[in-house]
């Protein structure tokens, strides 16, 4: 009967919290961005981080019109993904920084279209979220362009793993696209596809050069 009057009483501030209406805080702290632009494909994803650089990606199927490297559409990616802390934590950092995402982070510019992009923070100081186009405040703004461009990696993991089953005279173009989306910063986190990269090091029946710049990716790291 002890334990039973214990338990009770270990839920009666969760409960109490339900019947006013209040979620219990988180006890993980979590980021989520949710992409939306109806132009791109996969036209939506989401993304969540947790503060070791753990995670996971969802995606839509979808095809790219008149883009000749996604002959084979781009494949829905449903998977936990791994970043670096250190990339995580720069991100955990932000949502600090800004009060939790509680604040307005849309600039009302007339600038092009890039994609609705809304950050959201659950964690034991509380939540917040807020969504943007583009946004006046250089950090938030970077922060999204750094998860657009994990995104893009996590794609072209996929789109790697789908040529090597059905093209792999393919994986030549496409990894030099990656190799150089990485070198100006439009793919981040290649630690996030290292087990695709390594088996394309270490395949034989693929050509030297998609092996040689599997390699190459493998030993930039978190890059």
């Amino acid at each position: 009967m002890k334990a039973v009057w214990l338990a009770i009483a270990a839920l009666a501030p969760v409960v109490g919290l339900a019947a006013r209406g209040q979620a219990p805080p988180a006890a993980d702290p979590v980021i989520q961005v949710d992409f939306s632009n109806p132009g791109l494909s996969p036209s939506q994803w989401t993304m969540t981080l947790h503060a070791d650089g753990s995670g996971h990606f969802r995606s839509q199927m979808g095809k790219a019109p008149g883009d000749g490297q996604q002959e084979l559409g781009i494949p829905a990616v449903d998977r936990d993904i791994q970043v670096s802390a250190r990339f995580a934590q720069s991100a955990f950092d932000a949502a600090q920084r800004h009060n939790w995402f509680n604040e307005s982070c849309e600039s009302h510019l007339k600038v092009a279209f890039q994609g609705w992009k809304m950050l959201s923070y659950t964690g034991p100081q509380g939540s917040g979220s807020c969504t943007f186009n583009y946004s006046r405040n250089k950090e938030i703004q970077t922060l999204g362009d750094s998860v657009e461009a994990v995104a893009e990696t996590i794609l072209e993991g996929a789109r790697l793993e789908l040529l090597l089953q059905h093209d792999r005279l393919g994986l030549d173009a496409e990894m030099e696209f990656l190799t150089e989306a990485v070198g100006d910063g439009r793919a981040q986190q290649v630690c996030a596809i290292q087990a695709i990269l390594e088996r394309l090091a270490e395949d034989d029946s693929v050509l030297e050069r998609v092996r040689k710049r599997a390699r190459a990716l493998l030993a930039r790291g978190s890059t």
